[in-house]
């Protein structure tokens, strides 16, 4: 910037060196015409002074002027200034809303290793009562057929009392006496050949 400064400031010099002998020319034939001639050459001398004295001036802008141009900015920075501070306040709300997300979602972390741990307790729970009811139900089979073997047992033993006591008693089949109720036992037995 400084270098484009100095060869500015060069060039001025320069044309005011080239320009300073036509200035004076213009200054002595000035002075060497009399008062009373009707001739003025100062507004020649003003067209060229102000010819060169827009050369070296910067061309006005034709867009907004700095004032506007400043009004402008400072208007937008205004609503940027606005935008910046809704945009921090809704980084805010989402940092807010973030950390009560995050402690749900701890809240509910722990409620859920409880519940799995719950589920899996119950779960064992159920396995060993399926196991303790099939032991019941093996046992109640095995109770059954014990039952059954004591009542044809007991019905066998009737019989021979039955028979030892006089009674004549139908023979069966095998099957019969060992699936037969014991209704159906004493309905044959009780009825004795009397003579």
């Amino acid at each position: 910037m400084e270098k484009s400064k100095m060869r500015s400031d060069r060039k001025i010099i320069i044309l005011a060196i080239l320009f300073a002998p036509v200035f004076l020319l213009a200054g002595c034939s000035s002075s060497q015409q009399p008062a009373d001639l009707a001739v003025e050459p100062v507004p020649f001398e003003r067209q060229q002074n102000d010819a060169i004295a827009k050369r070296f001036q910067e061309p006005d802008p034709e867009g907004p002027t700095v004032v506007e141009s400043a009004m402008k900015l400072s208007g937008e920075y205004a609503r940027l200034t606005q935008e910046a501070a809704e945009l921090r306040r809704q980084n805010e709300d989402f940092i807010a809303k973030n950390r009560q997300l995050s402690d749900q979602t701890a809240s509910l972390d722990a409620q859920l290793k409880q519940a799995q741990q719950e589920l899996a307790e119950a779960n064992s729970l159920l396995i060993e009562m399926r196991v303790e009811l099939n032991d019941w139900k093996a046992d109640i089979l095995g109770f059954r057929n014990e039952m059954r073997n004591a009542e044809t047992a007991q019905l066998e033993t009737l019989l021979r009392i039955l028979k030892v006591l006089g009674g004549q008693v139908a023979t069966e089949s095998a099957s019969a006496k060992n699936t037969g109720t014991v209704g159906s036992a004493i309905a044959s037995s009780n009825m004795p050949d009397r003579p």
